[in-house]
């Protein structure tokens, strides 16, 4: 196998096939990853029984062929070459990499022991790569990062027609994001559970593109697949078992307050004022007429507050967050204000964005942001 190949081309193809690669594989030849060349088209693919990544690159091929390398360490030398086309030969057992005066020799694993990648499922539908992008970037920072709750690290995807549902959640806090797609059946309903850290990577990877396609399948016990397809990538990657928590019911139907604030100007003060509190402590929302007052702190530690305007509508309200849970939903709703909607001092929060009056219809009017309180002692 000899070709040639633009360096920023083979360079971005190992770095997201890379990617997904275990720290850790059970069999070494999973940290590797696939060229595979044919017809002037090198393939690049990764895979360890969970999740397969490939993307395709056209090169100048003398020779086709197949090689099976380190695949950190080729994502290492291609992000480290200088920008000039690069050479790779296969000679004997070794792969040989020349990028003007650079050349690297690495040596290569047994091909016949690599798995093959599965096969797309079914493609379900497709979406517009940048809602997607941010719908997911929306949710995903409420998934679980816990893996003895395999369940709480996955995002839940509903679809019903052309409606599609991101819910995530850890417990402390819950993000819901609804948005349109394009089913490929008009009266399709279905739904899957994928891993937030694929599933945010993907999304990533995948925004260069126009839209995003969407394939799933659903076997037994263990066997649903969900596969991605965009931007000239692909993945793959099992569904997660176990049923999601009815989360729905936690949030308010109805509030007996509100307030309106900049999502700036409030993520400032937040986190001027947090710098004082221990780890996992909260900071104290305070609430009165037209003003937002924030603290932390206690009376034997270092204290902090700060005052904000703020528009508000009810009786005057404590509640404590955890301030990173609070910087994050301000961050997501992606507005230049936010509304916080309070039923009690105890009771779920809910964050959402203010869409303007002269600002058509946005993702913000669809995406909510439940917090859980902490509990202070007075």
């Amino acid at each position: 196998m000899k070709f040639r190949v633009e360096r920023e081309a083979l360079a971005d193809a190992v770095a997201w096939t890379a990617k997904s690669l275990p720290a850790r594989p059970p069999v070494p030849v999973l940290a590797g990853v696939l060229l595979d060349v044919d017809n002037h088209r090198l393939t690049v693919s990764g895979f360890d029984y969970e999740v397969s990544s490939q993307m395709g690159v056209d090169v100048q091929a003398e020779t086709a062929g197949r090689v099976l390398v380190s695949g950190r360490l080729l994502a290492e030398i291609t992000r480290a070459l200088p920008n000039q086309p690069v050479q790779v030969e296969v000679i004997g057992p070794k792969a040989e990499i020349t990028c003007g005066t650079a050349r690297f020799t690495l040596p290569t694993m047994p091909v016949e022991d690599y798995p093959s990648l599965p096969d797309m499922p079914t493609v379900a539908g497709a979406i517009d790569s940048d809602d997607f992008a941010q719908a997911v970037a929306q949710v995903a920072i409420a998934a679980g990062r816990d893996d003895t709750l395999p369940v709480l690290t996955g995002v839940r995807l509903d679809m019903d027609g052309e409606k599609l549902t991101m819910i995530a959640t850890d417990r402390y806090r819950l993000a819901i994001r609804d948005l349109t797609w394009r089913p490929g059946t008009a009266d399709a309903t279905m739904n899957a559970l994928v891993p937030a850290k694929t599933l945010s990577d993907t999304a990533k990877a995948m925004a260069a593109g126009k839209e995003v396609t969407i394939a799933l399948s659903h076997g037994g016990v263990g066997e649903g697949i969900i596969g991605f397809s965009g931007a000239g990538r692909r993945t793959t990657t099992r569904l997660l078992d176990g049923e999601f928590p009815k989360v729905r019911s936690i949030i308010p139907e109805t509030t007996a307050a509100q307030a309106t604030v900049s999502s700036a100007a409030m993520a400032e003060v937040v986190k001027r004022v947090s710098l004082v509190a221990e780890r996992n402590t909260p900071v104290r929302l305070s609430f009165a007429e037209g003003v937002l007052t924030v603290e932390a702190g206690s009376s034997d530690d270092a204290r902090a507050s700060e005052s904000m305007d703020a528009s508000y509508e009810g009786e005057e309200l404590t509640i404590a967050f955890n301030p990173q849970f609070l910087l994050d939903g301000l961050t997501a709703i992606g507005t230049d204000d936010a509304v916080l909607s309070f039923t009690a001092p105890t009771k779920p929060a809910v964050l959402t964005g203010k869409v303007g009056e002269d600002t058509a219809v946005s993702s913000s009017s669809s995406y909510s942001y439940v917090l859980m309180p902490v509990r202070v002692s007075h």
